[in-house]
Parts: C-alpha cells; structure tokens; sequence
C-alpha cells in the first residue's frame, strides 16, 4: 500500500463525524446500512452526511450499491485491512515488541 493513499486515509478518518460514520458501517457487516438509517443514527443533515460519505467513499474506505430508490453504504472491508495492515505488518521489525498490556477486569 502506497504511503500517500494511507496518509489520505487516515486523513479521512482523523474527522470525528467521519469515524464514527465509518464504524457504524464497520460494525454493519456486509449487509451494510441505507443512508437514511444511518443518517438517522448519527443525526446529521443530509447533506453534511452526503459529503462525509463522498469523502469515504472517495478513499476506497465505504462502497455504495444503489437498490432501486435506496443508497446502501457499506465499509469496505478489504479497504480496512490493507489500511490495519499497512500500519501492524512491520510492528517491531527494527526492535523489540513492548510486553502486551493485559486488561484488569474489576
């Protein structure tokens, strides 16, 4: 994966509207989501949540499938996972991983 795609990636995702849209097709699955739904969850106007998508959409993070009157979004997993990868395949390759944290639970 090219450095300037990942950087433009994230880039998108560094907006908090746009995270947590993206998360709300993450957490969809493949059936995905209408845009009216998922305008519904994140109580936006339509046309902030039409730019937020176009920029997802524009980054290869969130496809689109139009079903005869409906948009379906959903994220676009192979997206995720190149992007995941990119940033875990060469963790600790010049040096030593730290100790995983474990998690208290009370």
């Amino acid at each position: 994966m090219k450095l300037e795609k990942v950087a433009i990636q994230l880039e998108a995702l560094g907006n908090p509207t746009r995270l947590q849209l993206y998360r709300i097709l993450v957490r969809a699955g493949d059936e995905g989501l209408p845009v009216g739904r998922i305008q519904e969850k994140l109580d936006i106007a339509a046309s902030t949540l039409s730019h937020h998508l176009k920029r997802l959409v524009d980054t290869g993070l969130v496809t689109q499938e139009r079903q005869a009157t409906t948009l379906i979004c959903r994220a676009h997993y192979p997206g995720m996972q190149a992007l995941i990868g990119y940033l875990a395949d060469e963790c600790c390759a010049d040096g030593t991983c730290p100790p995983v944290a474990r998690e208290v639970v009370a």
